[in-house]
């Protein structure tokens, strides 16, 4: 049973590549999901992965690319039915 969790990343999150460090990392760690930006200036990601991955993922959020500041990362268990293929950038909500 893959884990599944949604991240919301606030700080300095946004205009610092922070979205394609994700799709990156994402990738690396062979979890499936998506990452966008929210309106209200933070990052929003779903991770989707073993156990391990996931956990690899949510550390590495807290720390972010060089230029971003990660101030907080809210973390929501989902249970997804249908699970996502791939990580894929999706437009900002």
């Amino acid at each position: 049973m893959a884990l599944q969790a949604r991240l919301t990343i606030s700080g300095r999150v946004q205009g610092v590549g922070y979205r394609d460090w994700v799709m990156t990392r994402a990738l690396r760690l062979g979890l499936t999901g998506w990452v966008r930006n929210r309106i209200d200036g933070a990052v929003e990601a779903l991770i989707v992965g073993d156990d391990k991955a996931v956990g690899e993922m949510i550390d590495a959020c807290r720390r972010g690319p060089t230029m971003a500041r990660v101030d907080n990362v809210d973390i929501e268990p989902v249970d997804l039915d249908v699970l996502p293929q791939g990580f894929t950038q999706l437009p900002t909500a």
